[in-house]
């Protein structure tokens, strides 16, 4: 971990995340143990890697936005041991923010060259241990490691995926963008008695890519 990262890093935390009413001490941790310049293309400066935009990372995707990636994770409510699923694993990332935070995640990606090159940093960061990453179409979910205390999904569909939230522990929170032009982020929370639907506030996320 160099000066200059380390620097880029905690301006990140401080300026984007920490300013904009993200407080939970975990989440900022995990921000800053891990290294965002591993996670964009190569040849991609410190300034660029670090600064308040997304940036494309290949096959039409994108690495999102720092605070819009800790907003989600602080929507999830997740906890040291809690099992998570993100749909859309994509550079890895946010799984590497949730493996930090001792999550147990399982990343599925559509898009194998991504996922392959995600496995390998995580490898490099030493994050792989809490990660199972899994080349799979990830729109009805992964119902192999169901039930989940958190679902978070990096891409946006047109509407929520019918089965995702059947995928969600008593208690446990989806979280994801909604919509094709226009779209939210929301909170769907499984109760005893059914699930609870919030929205959050409009976005702008790539199209979830499905398998034809």
């Amino acid at each position: 971990m160099n000066d200059r990262s380390l620097a880029a890093r905690r301006a990140m935390v401080d300026r984007q995340i920490r300013a904009r009413g993200i407080t939970d001490e975990a989440i900022l941790d995990a921000f800053m143990k891990v290294p965002r310049e591993e996670f964009v293309p190569p040849g991609t400066s410190l300034s660029s890697a670090y600064g308040d935009h997304p940036l494309p990372i290949g096959g039409g995707q994108t690495i999102s936005q720092p605070f819009i990636v800790a907003l989600m994770v602080d929507l999830l409510h997740v906890s040291a041991g809690d099992r998570v699923l993100e749909v859309g694993a994509g550079s890895g990332y946010q799984a590497a923010l949730l493996s930090a935070m001792g999550a147990r995640v399982v990343a599925v990606e559509v898009l194998e060259k991504l996922a392959l090159r995600a496995g390998r940093v995580l490898e490099k960061l030493g994050l792989r241990d809490n990660v199972h990453l899994v080349v799979a179409d990830g729109y009805s979910g992964w119902s192999p490691g169901a039930p989940y205390q958190g679902i978070v999904l990096a891409a946006a569909p047109a509407e929520v995926p019918r089965g995702l939230p059947r995928q969600l522990a008593e208690g446990g929170r989806l979280v994801l963008p909604v919509g094709r032009v226009f779209q939210e982020l929301v909170v769907i929370r499984r109760t005893d008695t059914g699930f609870l639907r919030t929205p959050v506030e409009p976005v702008r996320f790539v199209p979830l890519v499905r398998r034809d």
